[in-house]
């Protein structure tokens, strides 16, 4: 039977996880995954790893897309998600339904982990901006811990290494044992979009077309709905 090498974004992995099956069925083939952030896989590969097919942020996709590395016309849009931030399950909820008490809260936390914008996730380039904006970065950085390396922020709360956790919502889904607070609020929410695309050297580029087509299905969409992706997003 047939692999197909999918390089995949973490934003996505709870929905392509427990799609795995059904999608394997419906390309008629199997598939070996490699999970980054979006940024380290556009990384790895520019340094010449090689990859089936992509799903990525729309911003990697089309880096991929400009140095001719995905093909033409297979790009396709999957979900959007935006960022939430995350307690461990049983903790007192804080406050972040408007600006001012997001600041507040994060003021008040003890410790907070968010992804480390250095490896260039959406959310973590995201919250650190915010935190310039809203004039507390100083004070929340000092009290921060990232998460490893293409890792999830919610893993922090269960060691009682953060009191909070920001990450982009299904991200925060993935990890059992937390609960959401909610979305970051107002304007100062971010949706990413994710999307997929076929290399332009996979071999087997109709095997790859199916998948990326169950992804859009209507039954693929109720899962990404479900692990808080919104596979409407613009």
């Amino acid at each position: 039977m047939v692999e197909l090498k999918v390089y995949c974004t973490i934003g996505v992995k709870a929905a392509v996880e427990a799609l795995v099956p059904r999608l394997e069925q419906a390309g008629g083939c199997t598939f070996a995954f490699t999970w980054g952030t979006a940024p380290m896989m556009v990384r790895r590969l520019q340094a010449g790893e090689t990859a089936d097919i992509m799903v990525l942020n729309r911003a990697g996709l089309e880096t991929m897309t400009a140095a001719g590395r995905v093909a033409a016309g297979s790009q396709v849009k999957l979900a959007g998600s935006p960022v939430a931030i995350a307690i461990k399950a049983g903790a007192p909820k804080p406050d972040i339904s408007t600006p001012e008490a997001l600041k507040r809260t994060l003021l008040a936390a003890k410790s907070i982990s968010y992804t480390d914008p250095a490896a260039g996730g959406a959310s973590g380039v995201y919250f650190a901006q915010l935190l310039e904006r809203l004039g507390i970065a100083r004070e929340v950085n000092a009290k921060n811990t990232y998460p490893p390396a293409g890792g999830f922020s919610g893993t922090l709360l269960l060691t009682g290494q953060a009191e909070l956790a920001v990450q982009q919502k299904p991200e925060l889904l993935h990890v059992a044992g937390i609960e959401i607070v909610g979305l970051l609020p107002g304007d100062l929410n971010m949706v990413t979009v994710f999307a997929g695309g076929i290399a332009t050297g996979c071999a087997h580029p109709a095997a790859a077309a199916k998948a990326l087509a169950f992804l859009r299905s209507p039954e693929a969409a109720a899962v990404f709905r479900a692990k808080g992706l919104d596979p409407d997003a613009p």
